[in-house]
Formats: structure tokens, sequence, C-alpha cells
């Protein structure tokens, strides 16, 4: 295994992994908050820590992977005020909350998919975890950092910081926060407007609700993080992922939870990956630059100049480092759509390459592959990895015009070293070559279904059902209809 670096928010530095169980590596992401549907912002942390996952893979750690899905307690804003984001969706759109949560929760794992990031091993539910939650209250009111007011539940936040530190993790001072802080319906019930929810009692009108000891009510936003990392993950894990949005309230308060009732922060290792902003300004849908994911694959947006593929997106995203703001805009996507044509006629260039015998060893190969590894074990600095990546690239086109020969061992690290990085770490599938075989794929059922509608013809039934039999035991429905056969997998 390779020495790999991250930079953990919490001491402001780049730390060795070492992880807490050895060999083991656990990850904790925060998920989406399933009301709408998944955009550009939730594309960024998704692929950051897909690429950490299958590093950590590829150097030998089994991983633990675990990304949650909110679908309760997420407020309108972050001072528990309110209604829930899941539940005024349903209400608008007259529909019961859950289904508008698996609505937008199938469609981000479709989004997901598109764009090639490795599922998670676990993808706990916020509504399917509140025993847990509720033990979880239990457990920091008996640790004195929580008190009761009106049937809701809120964490102590002058106790917490007269102990230990509120503001560690965003390098906050509890002052200054509340000099800026404003008063906002909703916390008439807190002792301190920096005290957050942990449970909350609800309204009549609220649909989403369960028994607990203080009322019929539903979690703070916050705490379901702390309770299924908990459960998944141990008192104490790795690392926990998300974007720099979620800093502060959310993380910090996960910090000051894991520690009132475990003792510890819990986390090793906290990482954030910036935000991504469209031609210098912040996405936002106040601002009319929100753009989902389905319209920048679909080009149905108007600040798009075209369609951009997923594997564009991702690409685009690997150009920058992670912990850098992203601009996003039509000559950033076109650039990273020519440079990913580029890489990936190389990874099929390489493929189609042959070794000459008694050709001398090219030593940039295997120094390249080592370059690109460094770069990846430090931070996971992808734009640095793709950067020596191109030079391997020059190297498949040397070869490819005859200027450079290659012997057999050369040329096995040279492809082994397209698969491992290209691949199986930066998660970049070759398009092209997909939509070529779906092309054949479909020319190949079109002449088996020609060949059964002759055998029809020829009142050669026997053949007939053969072929259908066989299409449907591969996974291939066939229907006969007026207008002609069709077909679907």
């Amino acid at each position: 295994m390779r020495d790999i670096y991250i930079y953990n928010t919490l001491s402001r530095k780049k730390e060795l992994f070492e992880p807490v169980s050895k060999g083991m590596a656990g990850i904790y992401v925060c998920g989406p908050t399933v009301y709408g549907d998944a955009h550009l912002g939730h594309a960024r942390p998704a692929i950051t820590y897909d690429v950490l996952v299958r590093l950590l893979r590829e150097e030998g750690y089994k991983v633990r992977y675990v990304r949650n899905i909110t679908d309760v307690g997420h407020l309108e804003n972050d001072a528990d005020s309110g209604e829930d984001k899941i539940e005024k969706k349903a209400r608008l759109e007259q529909l019961e909350p859950m289904e508008i949560a698996q609505y937008y929760t199938i469609r981000y794992h479709r989004a997901m998919d598109k764009l090639n990031t490795v599922p998670p091993s676990i993808e706990p539910r916020a509504s399917g975890h509140i025993i847990e939650q509720i033990s979880l209250v239990q457990k920091i009111l008996d640790s004195g950092y929580a008190y009761i007011s009106n049937g809701s539940v809120y964490f102590d936040v002058r106790k917490y910081n007269t102990d230990h530190k509120y503001g560690v993790l965003s390098g906050r001072v509890i002052d200054d926060m509340i000099s800026n802080t404003r008063t906002l319906d909703g916390q008439d019930d807190k002792h301190f407007p920096l005290d957050f929810a942990l449970w909350k009692k609800a309204s009549p009108e609220h649909i989403m609700r369960w028994p607990s000891p203080w009322s019929d009510g539903f979690p703070g936003w916050h705490l379901e993080c702390s309770a299924m990392s908990e459960k998944y993950l141990g008192r104490e894990f790795d690392i926990h992922g998300g974007g720099m949005d979620l800093m502060f309230p959310h993380h910090e308060c996960e910090l000051a939870q894991n520690t009132a009732s475990r003792g510890c922060g819990g986390v090793k290792y906290w990482m954030h990956n910036n935000m991504i902003t469209i031609n210098g300004q912040k996405m936002g849908k106040s601002y009319g630059n929100f753009i989902t994911l389905e319209e920048l694959f679909t080009g149905n947006h108007k600040l798009l100049a075209q369609a951009y593929s997923p594997m564009t997106i991702r690409f685009f995203i690997l150009q920058a480092h992670y912990r850098s703001t992203l601009d996003f805009s039509n000559e950033a996507l076109a650039a990273a759509e020519k440079g990913l044509k580029r890489l990936m006629q190389a990874c099929r260039d390489v493929m189609k390459l042959t070794a000459d015998e008694g050709a001398p060893s090219i030593a940039e190969i295997a120094e390249n592959r080592e370059k690109i590894f460094s770069a990846l074990c430090d931070d996971l600095n992808t734009p640095v990895a793709i950067a020596h990546l191109y030079e391997l690239v020059r190297l498949v086109n040397q070869i490819k015009d005859k200027t450079s020969k290659i012997n057999a061992e050369d040329l096995g690290l040279l492809r082994d070293s397209f698969k491992d990085i290209v691949m199986d770490i930066l998660g970049l599938e070759d398009e092209q070559a997909e939509s070529e075989n779906a092309g054949m794929f479909d020319k190949v059922i079109e002449m088996v279904l020609e060949v059964r509608r002759q055998a029809k013809k020829n009142k050669d039934y026997a053949t007939s059902d053969k072929i259908r039999d066989r299409l449907s035991e591969a996974g291939i429905t066939i229907k006969d209809t007026k207008e002609g056969t069709e077909w679907s997998i």
C-alpha cells in the first residue's frame, strides 16, 4: 500500500491516512435531500468520494462506504424553522411525502449510474433509523448537553462550548456567531439562539411524525448522520465527506453531537469538496443558473450551448482539485469534452498496439505511472494526475505513428496503466465504444428478428418459437403487433 495523504478540515493540514481498523477504511458521505432532481452541485461530491473509494480499493483497502439519504427532518432553513423540504414538495404536488422521496431517490440513482459512480456499501435513510435517533437524543440528554422545551429537545451549545469548543471544525467563534444571528420564528423554545434541534415536536399539520418520550415529532436534520454513521461504522471511523456548504452548521453540529454522546469526535478525517460556480456566480435557483444533471445530459437549459455527456461532466470535475472552486461554463465543458475524446482515443489505441521484439525499454511509462499515483495519493490531486496521464497519451501516439517502438513488457505496463488509472480509479468510460456496441447489438437483434419473421412466413413455427424462447432466456422480450415486432430488454 502506498502512503495516502488527506487534507483534514479539522486540523487544517494534510495527514497520513491511517485507518482505525487495519486494512479497513470506513467512509461516510452526506447524500442528497431527495426533494428535487440531482443537479451539478450533487455531481461534485459524488465523483470526488467515488474516486477516493476507488483509490483506496486499488491500494488494497477493504472499504465500507456509507452514503445516506435524507428523507425527513431537513427544514427550509438551518434555524429549525419552516416546512420540511420533502413535505413542502409533497403538499405542492398533492402526493405522499414518501412518494416524493422515492421518486427523487430513484432519479438520483439513475444520475449517479450515468456518472459511473460506484454504489455505496450501505445507503441508509433517515426515516428508517428513527429508533437510533431517539436513542441518541436520550444519550445527549443524559450527558447534560441537551434540554427539553415544550416537547422539543435542543442541543445546549453554551454548555457544550464551556466544556469543549463549538465551532472548531468551521473555525467560527461563538461570540461572533451570536452577533450575526437573526431572531427567527420557531426559536422561542430555545434557551440560546445557536442551540439546534435534536427532536422537534410536530405541529398539527406536520405529516411525518413519530412517537418519542418527549412528543410526537421528528428528528433534527443534523441528528441522522451521527446516528447512522455510528450504527454502520462504529464509535470512531475514518473519513466523513461532504460539500463545503455542509461544514457549518451540519457537520459542526454532528461533531458536537458525537462528542456529547460518545466522548470523542468520532471522525479521524473530515473532508470537504468546494463548490461549483457558474460564470463566476454561485449556483442557485434564485439566480436562474440552477442546472440539473438531466438538463446537462440533454442540453435542455437556456445556459447550455449543447448537451454534455455524463463522462464529459465527470472529466470536467476531475480536472480541478476537489478543494478548489470549479467554475462552470460552456467553454470549459467544451474543452473537457475535447480532452476526454483525446484520452479515450488513446485508451482504444493502446489495445491495438503491437510489441516490437528487441525494442529498448521506455522508462517514462513506469515513471509517469508512479507520478500519477503519487498525485492521487497526495490528497486526490486529480488535475496533476491527469497532466501526467497525457504524457502516456503522447507515448501511445508516438508508438501508433511508428516514431517509437515498444517491447512486450512495456506494452503490458502501458495497457495496465490506462486500465488501472483511467477506468478503475478515475472511473471514466468510453462512451463512443459503448454507443458503437449498442448500435451493433441493435443490428444483431434486428437480424435475428428478420430470421424469425421469415420462419413465420414459411409457417416454420417451431423455429419462430425457438428464437422467441431463446431471446427470452437472454432477457430480451419480443412482442408481435400489427405494425411489426417490438423488442425490449
